[in-house]
């Protein structure tokens, strides 16, 4: 049976930085982001979808300005949850594509900021959690995006917070410290749930 390892946590907490060492070890990771970027490529069903409901403020569907759309769906719940509502299916749909493509791999990582959220844990038989403190995602959400406190602290309230994910999630990386503390932590991960290391 294939091991499917959703792997989330918040934003900002180093999903990229777990997924890309996983990805280095031959492991196929699947990246929730990428498609739902992809959703939102020029001329696409959802990005014409996201040009009528936002009107000029968000640019044209050919040319979305995905800051825009940031600054408006991460300040008004409403919006995200439309805009969820909107982009979830279409990243479901590409999951199940690609998992039908790798079928035959023992182990896929499927990361997914909103694994709980968007109800995508029913994909998965184990879950991994990268973890760091509130605070840390705030200094690395200002530092990494250039946004405000606030504007990043809008951005944290909407997931989920990290301790609610935690009693969900079958193994905890911790990210809080530097990234040979992450190796150290993702190995011992690696090591408990599959029998090797790097």
């Amino acid at each position: 049976m294939q091991r499917r390892i959703g792997l989330t946590g918040g934003i900002a907490s180093g999903k990229s930085s777990v997924g890309r060492l996983l990805e280095a070890r031959g492991w196929p990771v699947l990246d929730a982001d990428r498609y739902a970027r992809e959703a939102l490529s020029p001329n696409t069903p959802a990005s014409e979808a996201v040009a009528k409901r936002f009107g000029a403020t968000v640019g044209s569907a050919s040319d979305l300005d995905r800051k825009a759309l940031g600054r408006i769906v991460f300040s008004d719940s409403v919006e995200r949850r439309w805009l969820e509502e909107l982009i979830h299916p279409i990243v479901r749909k590409r999951f199940d594509q690609e998992l039908d493509v790798l079928g035959s791999e023992p182990v896929v990582v499927l990361m997914i900021p909103l694994l709980f959220e968007a109800g995508l844990d029913s994909l998965c038989s184990e879950i991994w959690l990268v973890n760091c403190t509130p605070e840390q995602q705030l200094a690395r959400m200002m530092q990494r995006d250039g946004l405000s406190k606030a504007e990043a602290q809008a951005r944290l309230q909407s997931q989920w917070p990290l301790a609610r994910k935690h009693d969900r999630a079958d193994q905890v990386i911790d990210n809080g410290g530097e990234l040979n503390d992450l190796v150290s932590a993702v190995n011992h991960c690696v090591q408990l749930s599959h029998g090797t290391t790097w």
